[in-house]
């Protein structure tokens, strides 16, 4: 049988707390801003009207949190590809909003595993979320955890 697979399998004892994953980074065009606020439903002008923005002193719009959230999605780089066999459930996330995100602000979002609690099959794998711009600022920071198999 044919296997596509880009990055080897791994189990929950197969990762180690300090361990980074970088994800892609993402400059935050205004046709982002437009398709968030469409998918999302938020109409508040904060969001997608610049002469708005910039009667209450902000340079431009201003990314909506969530926006700048899911930035942080493992999906965008190669761990969910780590654990297709051994990922029983995504548990929950977490997030604080430390700056704001302005329209040409790039992002550069990483995960670092931050726990790994053993159960008796599986584990829970946490990772801090980060998310810095241009400047290095963090702009958000997390978490995100994970039930992995451990290896049979």
């Amino acid at each position: 049988m044919f296997e596509h697979r880009l990055a080897p399998q791994r189990w929950f004892e197969d990762f180690a707390v300090g361990e980074v994953f970088n994800l892609p980074s993402r400059t935050m065009t205004e046709a982002i801003f437009l398709a968030f606020q469409a998918a999302s439903g938020d109409n508040h002008p904060i969001h997608y009207d610049v002469e708005f923005c910039r009667a209450h002193g902000m340079p431009h719009m201003l990314a909506h949190g969530f926006q700048v959230a899911i930035q942080t999605a493992a999906g965008a780089g190669l761990f969910p590809f780590m654990v297709e066999e051994s990922l029983k459930a995504f548990l929950d996330q977490s997030s604080r909003f430390l700056a704001p995100v302005f329209v040409g602000d790039t992002l550069y979002p990483s995960l670092t595993v931050a726990k790994l609690e053993p159960q008796n099959t599986t584990g829970i794998l946490t990772m801090a979320s980060a998310v810095r711009n241009q400047k290095g600022v963090v702009v958000l920071d997390g978490t995100q955890r994970y039930l992995l198999r451990k290896r049979a």
